[in-house]
């Protein structure tokens, strides 16, 4: 089976109750902005990223073990994987897409 590139989203956040001092300070610039009636901000981040994989079960098992080893302190932090699409097969090392390799003529 051909593997199928995934594009994936990961959302970090800082978990509940952990200080966001960027946030924070967003937060209390704001009404000098003229946003006085928007409250409660956090600030995380985002990584998107391509997986090539079977099937998106195993693409998000990939992406997962990523974030709880790298891209994500689960101490500190909350992650959310959102597969976005599945682009097209990748193809095979065997010769260039949609025909045989060597090239040649056909009679």
């Amino acid at each position: 089976m051909e593997p199928v590139r995934f594009a994936v989203a990961v959302d970090v956040m800082p978990k509940e109750g952990i200080s966001d001092p960027q946030g924070q300070t967003i937060e209390r610039a704001l009404p000098s902005l003229g946003f006085a009636d928007l409250h409660g901000v956090r600030v995380g981040k985002r990584i998107e990223l391509t997986v090539e994989a079977p099937d998106a079960e195993t693409a998000e098992a990939i992406v997962r073990a990523a974030c709880v080893r790298f891209l994500a302190n689960t101490v500190i932090e909350d992650f959310r994987v959102s597969l976005v699409a599945a682009a097209p097969p990748v193809p095979s090392a065997g010769g260039p897409p949609g025909g045989p390799s060597g090239g040649g003529t056909r009679a």
